[in-house]
């Protein structure tokens, strides 16, 4: 294995292992330095893809015992194999993190195991994940940081993976808790929340903010506070946790209203701490290497994703904005296209942020709070699914889509959609606002009928107050 390279990527996550990839076909020879003894990252391992795993899986369990009866499925006997549902999980991870490693191969991509450091300008230091041998010194051109993110701690809240867990413990909890308390409405809680709710848990969710959702169009945090609510999780909102114990018995949560008034106490089974996510640069050597780093701990870059250090570069988590695995994953091609001479672009404004909890919640561009805080006059159209044949025929039929356009232009300034793979069906309104496409464009295609895809389009109608269907 050579020792000089073009590039050498500091991760193996969605952003680095995909930014590997495409500099190796760009030409540029490439090793990726990945820690975790597995490459795909938080998102592969631990992340993204284990929780959709049982977000599927519950959901099918929750379908039969509460849905198969309506249409006509007799269901008896029916029980929860919690170790066959987390064998099929590890399984989806494992084959994932396997095609990883055969890209690599495919693509001449080095993968080297261990924890890397940059020792100064063209070099990274990597040290092997078992044993006392020797760091390995890797000269290379350029140094690019894709370490992602790690939990956010919570002062007070001591993580043990066993009673109070992050999304990382509550992907392998040994069986169903009686009660869960999980503390943060953000995407994470809520998805981790739903699935052990499904599986028979008494859940309760902590908020210290008004909303669940925070950061989403208004409109559907709330919509989707009252369809979770109905389906039996327990918001506590404005609420601050001040400490949690673990005991023989459970764990004690201590809690307080958010503007001041007398504590109370929560006894649980298990407590999830989901209050979001920070930067990860331990043990890089960004300070000696003179890698600038912001109070938060995130790195600045430039438009080519340089740090103020030439040579060395950044993405993903690492530099903030939307943590998601397709902002990084776009970021790594970018990045590696620029670092081969040629030109990248990504429009932040067009990237879709999705909740799979069932109803799937999706969401891209602006919300209403943002464009009136903008002061920018815009159109609305909103179609419900219960107008919509398809979702008739699922009966899956709560949310609605709705698409805010300029009052003037026409042109799509963005999309929210709660209900039915909503998902995938944001997925047609991102391609149009990267065209920076209208509503009208959207009105005027074709979309196959029955199907989910026609509220699209009846929401686009409905921003010139032209819907057929309802």
């Amino acid at each position: 294995m050579s020792d000089a390279y073009d590039l050498v990527v500091i991760g193996g996550g969605p952003a680095g292992y995909v930014a590997a990839i495409r500099a190796a076909q760009l030409g540029m020879k490439t090793a990726v330095v990945e820690g975790r003894g597995a490459l795909g990252g938080t998102c592969l391992n631990v992340g993204c893809i284990p929780s959709k795993a049982m977000l599927q899986s519950s959901h099918h369990y929750e379908m039969a015992d509460k849905e198969f009866a309506h249409h006509g499925i007799d269901v008896s006997g029916l029980k929860v194999n919690l170790k066959t549902m987390l064998a099929r999980k590890d399984k989806v991870v494992e084959g994932l993190t396997g095609g990883i490693e055969m890209l690599m191969k495919k693509n001449k991509v080095d993968y080297i195991k261990g924890w890397g450091k940059i020792d100064a300008v063209g070099k990274v230091s990597v040290k092997p994940l078992e044993g006392k041998a020797k760091a390995q010194v890797l000269n290379t051109a350029n140094i690019l940081i894709a370490t992602g993110s790690e939990v956010t701690p919570l002062p007070g809240v001591t993580i043990d993976e066993k009673q109070i867990v992050s999304s990382t413990g509550a992907l392998a909890l040994p069986k169903v808790p009686k009660t869960m308390a999980v503390i943060g409405a953000g995407v994470i809680g809520l998805e981790l929340g739903s699935v052990w709710r499904r599986l028979g848990s008494e859940v309760t969710v902590v908020e210290f903010l008004d909303v669940a959702l925070p950061g989403m169009d208004g409109e559907v945090s709330k919509h989707a506070q009252r369809i979770l609510s109905k389906q039996g999780l327990t918001f506590k909102m404005k609420t601050k946790v001040t400490g949690a114990k673990a005991g023989k018995d459970g764990v004690t949560l201590t809690m307080e209203p958010r503007e001041g008034g007398k504590a109370e106490t929560l006894k649980v089974d298990v407590v999830l701490v989901a209050i979001g996510r920070r930067p990860f640069t331990e043990g890089l050597g960004l300070k000696e290497a003179g890698v600038e780093v912001g109070e938060r701990g995130f790195i600045p870059v430039d438009a080519d994703y340089q740090t103020n250090v030439e040579g060395i570069y950044a993405i993903g988590d690492v530099i903030g904005g939307a943590m998601l695995a397709h902002k990084a994953e776009d970021e790594g091609v970018v990045c590696a296209e620029i670092m081969a001479g040629q030109t990248g672009h990504i429009d932040y404004g067009a990237i879709p942020g999705i909740v799979y909890t069932h109803p799937e919640i999706a969401a891209v561009g602006k919300t209403e709070e943002q464009l009136k805080d903008a002061g920018i006059a815009y159109n609305k159209g909103k179609f419900p699914f219960t107008a919509n044949s398809r979702a008739r025929c699922n009966d899956d039929t709560d949310g609605f889509v709705k698409i805010l356009a300029d009052a003037t232009t026409d042109k799509v300034l963005g999309c929210h959609i709660i209900g039915p793979q909503a998902g995938d069906l944001i997925q047609e309104v991102v391609n149009v606002m990267e065209f920076e496409g209208s509503a009208e464009d959207i009105a005027r295609i074709c979309h196959g009928h029955p199907g989910l895809p026609e509220s699209v389009k009846e929401a686009a109608l409905g921003v010139a107050g032209r819907a057929i269907h309802i």
